[in-house]
């Protein structure tokens, strides 16, 4: 990392968990992973739950950076950022902009597609909405999720076009906007990055095979059925491919700092689709990121310090503005 500074040199860190989000049981698991491990490494760290604490008290904590451990709403989106923008306190992970393209299903593919990335073809559904047309463009079976969660929340497999009204409605009572997409059947892939701009690196790829391949939020964070394969034991070429194309992705954000990209390969045809990218990845046992950094050679807490030094701000001249 190109920011190596000593644990004293960090000075009073903040690791803001729990929050408002429908994911606040996990991001509790996540923060409190991440606190342990700093005070573990003789870092001055502190817990704050923005779900039960206010920005005032926020500020005056008079944290010198913080770690966010927040996922989905109100953590992940760019409004927390924002607001840490406006305190002058830097923070892990992406930006403001980044945070929230990241954390919009849409628009992130919209980025992508613009980019000539390959992810998924997608529509965004209504209450009026042409079901059979939807069905006969994407093809069946179909994902529909809301546009702004994470951790598989409110997610339903389609694969009957009847289906479709109640997996809309299910989605919709996590977001007002909900997508469609394209189901792709193969390998199922994640990819963390460490990093920044060109300095961004990929850790290994991560092959998970999930019970009746459903990784869905209890096969992901509370049960032991889900398997993980780290070497991903793919080939090696096809391994590069998949990380340059994800590292493209998370560049053609404005992501910085940390993130984790999940990445499906089709059987037919061995081509990887990009499925969204995540700007505060999970923390918790059973989590990803640190699963790959323990195969690049990165313990849990030397994890959470590479990420505590990497906090910054969007507006570095702030202070130097003048009307």
């Amino acid at each position: 990392m190109e920011n190596k500074l000593s644990v004293k040199e960090l000075g009073k860190v903040g690791v803001l968990f729990g929050g408002r989000s429908a994911e606040r049981e996990v991001s509790i698991m996540s923060g409190s992973g991440v606190l342990a491990a700093l005070i573990s490494k003789g870092v001055d760290a502190h817990a704050f739950d923005p779900g039960q604490q206010s920005l005032a008290e926020l500020a005056e904590q008079k944290f010198d950076r913080v770690f966010i451990a927040l996922h989905g709403r109100y953590g992940e989106d760019g409004t927390l950022q924002g607001a840490l923008e406006q305190l002058g306190i830097p923070y892990t992970g992406s930006g403001t902009l980044a945070s929230s393209l990241a954390m919009d299903k849409a628009m992130t593919k919209r980025i992508w597609l613009a980019s000539g990335l390959s992810t998924p073809k997608f529509a965004m559904l209504a209450d009026d909405s042409d079901w059979a047309a939807i069905a006969a463009d994407l093809e069946l079976p179909l994902i529909v999720k809301p546009a702004h969660e994470g951790s598989t929340m409110g997610l339903t497999k389609v694969t009957d076009v009847a289906q479709l009204p109640a997996a809309y409605k299910l989605a919709a009572r996590f977001d007002s906007a909900v997508i469609a997409e394209q189901f792709i059947e193969g390998m199922e892939l994640t990819c963390a990055v460490l990093g920044r701009d060109e300095n961004a690196q990929a850790f290994p790829l991560i092959r998970i095979v999930a019970p009746d391949a459903n990784y869905d939020y209890q096969n992901k964070y509370f049960t032991d059925d889900t398997k993980y394969f780290c070497p991903a034991g793919i080939p090696d070429e096809q391994e590069q491919e998949i990380s340059a194309m994800v590292l493209a992705s998370y560049r053609a954000l404005g992501c910085r700092g940390w993130g984790r990209a999940d990445v499906m390969v089709r059987a037919t045809d061995n081509k990887p689709f990009l499925l969204e990218m995540n700007t505060s990845p999970g923390m918790t046992s059973h989590s990803l990121v640190p699963m790959a950094a323990k195969v690049a050679g990165l313990d849990y807490a030397e994890l959470c310090l590479e990420i505590i030094r990497s906090a910054e701000l969007d507006l570095h001249a702030s202070s130097d503005w003048k009307p």
